[in-house]
């Protein structure tokens, strides 16, 4: 497994504050870590973001056209982020704010990421 870093990790971290906050009110955590099936959506959180198509220019999950998780865990972090989400602005306030500019962040399809990329070459390769 690879490290994540720059945003992904603050994206992977600030993931993990809220599922510690949701955790925390709905299951029995163990000495202030998440439970068992918490820990486990952390860690596939972190393979989707080693994968993302997007790297560090990675818009929220919200805003994002490619859905990489798959219906089970989607939803099992819609609930944790509709719950742990307001709660965030009191126990992490900056990392709540950043979360929030990263909503403004503008989208492009990855497809259309590669076509640029691809026609910048070509392009040079004329010259």
């Amino acid at each position: 497994m690879t490290e994540l870093t720059g945003r992904l990790k603050r994206e992977h971290a600030t993931l993990r504050c809220m599922t510690e906050i949701y955790c925390a009110h709905h299951h029995t955590p163990y000495e202030g870590k998440p439970c068992a099936r918490c820990d486990y959506l952390l860690r596939y959180a972190e393979r989707r973001l080693e994968k993302c198509p997007y790297g560090e220019k990675k818009p929220t999950c919200a805003k994002c056209p490619v859905h990489c998780y798959k219906k089970q865990q989607r939803q099992q972090v819609r609930e944790i982020m509709r719950f742990a989400g307001p709660r965030m602005a009191l126990r992490h306030p900056w990392r709540s704010l950043m979360h929030f500019s990263d909503k403004l962040r503008q989208v492009e399809h990855p497809l259309e990421i590669r076509r640029q990329k691809k026609n910048q070459g070509s392009q040079a390769r004329e010259r």
